[in-house]
């Protein structure tokens, strides 16, 4: 008997409410997970979840009836984690010394210890420090570099260079570059992608108050005529918590590098800004094969030569989203979002589904 068929739209729904709606399954330590774990220097809360879990997001879970831990997210090198069983339900105490404190070399105040990062610092201070999104609106508004006393059309460190006014009162700034209009699967435009390329320090403005005389400070690569100019630093998140998505969708629409295939460690960016996700947000990430032509000699709707606009076929069948990864958004913004792939099975790349884990 012939399947019943269904379009590729309504397909598309029903597969997407799939994902939203997968079972609960019971919390289960890694075979490989250690009876005690002394937490180190260095480590992070997703690495250490990492140790116990197959699903780090439910780091929290393990510690339900441990009265001694307020906060999961907040653990301590020479902290001794200690697995234990309740009900046949895996549990987690710790063991953990009286708060030590030392005294700042230069007063007398005293130092608490620090608890470990929930993702590593330094993979993702890069991407904090070089790159940010901004609304079309507000970049357009920037002043720009001119030019310089000498006819260059790029400028290195150490050069004096004139740009347009900046109505503040800051006298250090960024120069920036446009890398990207950052658009979503609709091709509305959710932001635009700017990378940091110098520091400028204010020398002085110019007598008709509409341009400012700036000192290139430090470059990380040449300014050029035409980059913009930014007060101010580009913000570091808050400390978070690890929190899986639950009712969120949305899609990867970008990475900071122009890259056709991402993996591990990589960061893409996804249409979901501030009102959708809280940095430390967990998502899954899902492909979705190419919807399929049911015929006598069956085709993908994205084949040469198959037309697919105006109504859809009616005979065609749409494939799983299967899930391929994880990341955990570390940055938002109006309408986007920085992520971190923290697991990846394929490369991952424009057009993926992000959903509950």
């Amino acid at each position: 008997m012939k399947k019943r068929l269904i379009s590729a739209r309504r397909g598309a729904t029903l597969l997407l409410c799939a994902i939203l709606s997968l079972p609960a399954f019971a919390l289960q330590l890694k075979d490989t997970a250690p009876e005690t774990y002394t937490v180190k220097r260095g480590d992070t809360l997703w690495a250490i979840a990492n140790i116990f879990l197959n699903e780090p997001w439910l780091w929290p879970e393990l510690w339900r009836t441990n009265t001694q831990i307020e906060n999961p997210h907040l653990i301590y090198p020479g902290d001794v984690i200690v697995v234990g069983y309740i009900d046949g339900q895996p549990v987690l105490s710790v063991k953990r010394d009286k708060p030590s404190y030392k005294l700042s070399p230069s007063t007398d105040k005293r130092l608490k210890p620090k608890p470990v990062d929930v993702l590593s610092w330094t993979t993702i201070s890069p991407f904090i420090k070089q790159h940010m999104l901004l609304d079309e609106e507000s970049y357009q508004a920037l002043p720009k570099l001119l030019g310089n006393q000498d006819g260059n059309v790029r400028f290195a460190a150490d050069d004096f260079v004139l740009s347009q006014q900046q109505f503040s009162t800051d006298d250090q700034y960024r120069v920036i570059r446009k890398h990207a209009t950052i658009k979503n699967l609709d091709g509305e435009i959710l932001g635009v992608q700017v990378t940091h390329v110098s520091t400028a320090s204010l020398v002085e403005k110019g007598q008709a108050d509409d341009t400012m005389l700036l000192f290139i400070d430090d470059a990380n690569q040449e300014a050029k005529r035409g980059d913009k100019l930014m007060a101010g630093g580009f913000k570091q998140p808050q400390s978070f918590e690890l929190v899986p998505a639950k009712s969120q969708r949305g899609a990867v629409v970008g990475d900071l590098h122009d890259h056709d295939l991402l993996g591990k460690y990589d960061v893409v960016i996804l249409d979901l800004g501030a009102a959708d996700v809280l940095p430390g947000t967990v998502l899954g990430v899902y492909a979705q094969g190419p919807a399929i032509i049911d015929e006598e000699s069956p085709r993908y709707v994205d084949e040469p030569g198959i037309k697919t606009s105006g109504e859809w076929f009616i005979d065609t069948v749409s494939q799983p989203a299967l899930k391929v990864g994880e990341v955990v958004v570390f940055k938002t913004f109006d309408a986007a979002s920085y992520g971190l792939i923290t697991r990846a099975n394929k490369g991952i790349k424009r057009g993926f589904i992000v959903a509950k884990p």
